[in-house]
């Protein structure tokens, strides 16, 4: 903390698969019952339950898919500090360290915390920015990535069109989902799977590819990982500079002893 008498030690760790959509659809919220919200996740996402019951929040705006997860066992003036932790979580997950973007899918334990005796050298003055530079630390040294949206694409087309469409999806990184014939009639519906970021001036790639014979509709379906560690050069460090040019922030990633304190 700024003045050198406390301190935090935490882990960030990926959520399992579905967990994150569970909790925008409202199935696992800060709302539940603590035993029961418990029991849903060591049941269905193999949480420890001791671990699933000490859930402190969600975040940002106390309802989003990042979680901090109280994992200390006998710490003294630990429910002192709650309040300040939860802040500081709202504020970290809010703004990310990659490219100040919102975090999602991301469950941060709490291993210990060192505490000053004084109640006044632990305030919310104290602990909040202490809490946002530990998020932003454990984040960056647990392989951050990117997420990108990814929108489900519905094409009606003829079959004579089919391989042009096939060309046009594997060019933007688009993958198929299925593919079915309308009953009585020659068209088939395609649905597949294409980034957002692939998806300018798709259509008229489409129109092109097929002769105007396919039909695309767009909406957004999920969000899916980069699969590629933000802090090796690549192309989603190269995304992530692109970002914080845009936003005004100094370009260039950000460091771990930005953050990082050593005894």
């Amino acid at each position: 903390s700024p003045n050198k008498h406390n301190r935090l030690y935490m882990k960030a760790e990926p959520f399992e698969d579905g967990l994150a959509d569970k909790m925008d659809a409202g199935d696992v919220s800060s709302k539940d019952d603590p035993k029961t919200r418990g029991r849903f996740l060591a049941d269905n996402f193999g949480w420890d339950v001791n671990e699933a019951r000490k859930i402190w929040c969600f975040g940002p705006e106390g309802t989003g898919p990042n979680v901090v997860v109280d994992t200390t066992k006998g710490v003294q003036y630990l429910n002192e500090i709650k309040d300040s932790v939860v802040a500081g979580l709202q504020w970290a997950a809010k703004e990310g360290v990659l490219a100040d973007e919102n975090m999602r899918a991301v469950r941060f334990n709490i291993y210990d915390v060192t505490l000053h005796a004084d109640a006044i050298h632990r305030g919310g003055g104290q602990m909040i920015p202490v809490t946002r530079r530990v998020i932003y630390a454990s984040a960056l040294t647990a392989c951050p990535t990117l997420l990108e949206p990814v929108y489900l694409v519905e094409i009606q087309c003829p079959e004579a069109a089919m391989g042009g469409i096939y060309g046009v999806l594997n060019r933007r990184r688009g993958n198929v989902v299925s593919e079915e014939q309308r009953p009585g009639t020659p068209m088939y519906n395609i649905k597949a799977h294409l980034p957002v970021i692939e998806s300018f001036g798709f259509t008229a790639d489409l129109r092109a590819g097929t002769g105007g014979q396919a039909f695309p509709q767009l909406i957004f379906d999920h969000w899916a990982s980069m699969q590629q560690d933000a802090t090796q050069p690549g192309k989603v460090q190269d995304m992530v500079l692109s970002i914080r040019k845009r936003k005004g922030l100094a370009v260039e990633m950000p460091t771990l002893d930005r953050y990082y304190d050593k005894l």
